[in-house]
């Protein structure tokens, strides 16, 4: 599922993009560009708006959704 989101924060192992729900959910470092990256806010920054796919939700963990890079779109709505 392909949904529209705002970076929320960025950390030094990836970004938490807003997607409407509870609660944020995690583009890892790995998923954020197709290389190597060695700083999330080289490619993203606050308040992003981005397109995000939903790759993993660990509800019974209670764990933040996991979302997939080739989905992103760094270039807004």
């Amino acid at each position: 599922m392909v949904l529209p989101g705002i970076v929320t924060n960025i950390t030094n192992f990836g970004a938490f993009v807003d997607i409407g729900v509870k609660q944020d959910g995690l583009v890892h470092i790995s998923k954020i560009a197709n290389e190597y990256i060695k700083n999330p806010a080289d490619i993203l920054y606050l308040y992003q708006e981005l397109h995000v796919k939903v790759i993993e939700v660990d509800s019974e963990r209670k764990k933040d959704p996991a979302f997939n890079k080739g989905y992103m779109s760094r270039s807004g709505f």
